[in-house]
Formats: structure tokens, C-alpha cells, sequence
């Protein structure tokens, strides 16, 4: 019998866990909608000049590149520490050639 009621209480976590879980992952999925209507809004409308709706438009990519990796990809679950590491690693070095690129091409 104390088996069962283990088990049972077992069970109850794991479906609280999975419903937290679908619940971010769903607020996570409406903040990106959001964040591309916005993006979108900015553009057609034309209200902002392109030197200010350009940087927006980079935040909020890198916003949901986030998000992606967070969320969508488990990055945040136990033992995707090194894969994610390496994914950041990478985005780094990106960032850090094309930064480089960019002072030698226009300096």
C-alpha cells in the first residue's frame, strides 16, 4: 500500500512539473507572437526612422533566440550544460568575427 501511495505522489509531481513546464513554454510562444507583431508593427507602420527601428528589431531577435534556446530547445533542463555552452561558445565566436570583420572593413 505504501507503494502505490508512492508511486501516486510520484505521478502528481510529474504531472505538476510537466503543467508548469506547457505553462512556460506557452507564455514563452505568445511573448515571441508578441514580440514579432511588434517588430512587424514597427516596420509597416513607419512611424520610427530606420536608425531607431534597427536596433529594436536586433533586440528583440536576440530575444527570442533566447527564448528558442531556453524554452524550445531544454536548455535550461539538467544535462544539456555542455551542449549549450557549446551553443554559446559558437554565437561568441560569431559575434566576435563579425565584430572583428566589421572594425577592419570600416575603420
Amino acid at each position: 500500500m505504501t507503494q502505490n501511495t508512492n508511486v501516486n505522489k510520484a505521478v502528481d509531481f510529474e504531472k505538476q512539473k510537466n503543467k508548469q513546464e506547457m505553462k512556460m513554454q506557452v507564455v514563452s510562444f505568445a511573448l515571441m507572437i508578441v514580440f514579432t507583431l511588434v517588430a512587424f508593427g514597427a516596420v509597416a507602420t513607419g512611424a520610427m526612422q530606420k536608425i531607431f527601428i534597427i536596433p529594436i528589431l536586433l533586440v528583440m531577435a536576440i530575444i527570442q533566440v533566447a527564448f528558442q534556446f531556453y524554452y524550445f530547445m531544454h536548455g535550461k533542463e539538467d544535462g544539456h550544460g555542455i551542449p549549450m555552452t557549446l551553443i554559446y561558445g559558437g554565437v561568441w565566436a560569431a559575434l566576435l568575427t563579425l565584430g572583428g570583420l566589421g572594425v577592419i572593413s570600416w575603420w
